[in-house]
Parts: C-alpha cells; structure tokens; sequence
C-alpha cells in the first residue's frame, strides 16, 4: 500500500495534507482499494461547518457505501467537483486528483491527534 511520509492519516482512512490553516482531504491508497471500484462521491457543500470525527460525505463502491470522517474541525472551503463526473479518480490517484475537500482548519489542536505515515502503516499492517 501507497503511504506518503509527507501526509497526517486517521484511523478511520482519511489523508490530511496541510497547507498552513487549510488541510486537503481524501481517503487512503487502502480505503479506495478496500472499497473496490467507486462509482459515486457525496461532496460537502463549500461552507459547511465540519467537526473531527463526524461524518461530512459518503463515497459508494460496487461492494458498499462508506462514510468519510473529518479529520480535523472546520469549515470547507473547496472541493474536488470534477469526483462528480469521475470518482474514479478516489481509485486512480487517491492523493492527488483524487482529493475529496479542503478544510479550513479553526481548531489546530487536532493536528497532533493526527496518525504520521509510520504509525498509519501499523495500523494497516
């Protein structure tokens, strides 16, 4: 599995990529592959208050529909609506074209809460 050192990961398979206050957000090289071929992305709407840990969008696969969590608390502020007409991108290129939102990060005591690469590759090991 794909783990870039550079990005923050949860437990339950988001990505993080931080760019000062704004965190790109996606799934994981292991959440597209456990997921199958995806064929549809829920994106949250530019605006919406986003809290960790709760549900902010939906991603279906053939096998089921799964729930992704935001990592850190915010707001959107982007998102990726070119998933609308190819969320395969979730499967082709999970941590580049494939990134689901941007998060304006309001409270960065989070960040630390945060899993590096080395311990996200444990917990997938």
């Amino acid at each position: 599995m794909n783990v870039p050192d550079d990005l923050r990961y949860t437990a339950d398979h988001e990505w993080v990529r931080l760019d000062g206050d704004r965190a790109y957000v996606g799934i994981t090289d292991y959440a597209q592959d456990a997921l199958g071929d995806i064929v549809f992305v829920q994106l949250p709407e530019p605006g919406t208050a986003v809290e960790s840990g709760a549900s902010f969008s939906e991603v279906e696969s053939t096998k089921s529909v799964s729930d992704i969590y935001a990592p850190l608390t915010g707001a959107v502020v982007e998102v990726n609506a070119e998933l609308a007409d190819a969320p395969q991108r979730l499967n082709d290129d999970p941590y580049g074209d494939g990134w689901i939102c941007v998060i304006l990060v309001s409270d960065t005591a989070g960040i630390g809460e945060l899993l590096d690469a080395d311990a996200y590759r444990k917990l997938i090991a």
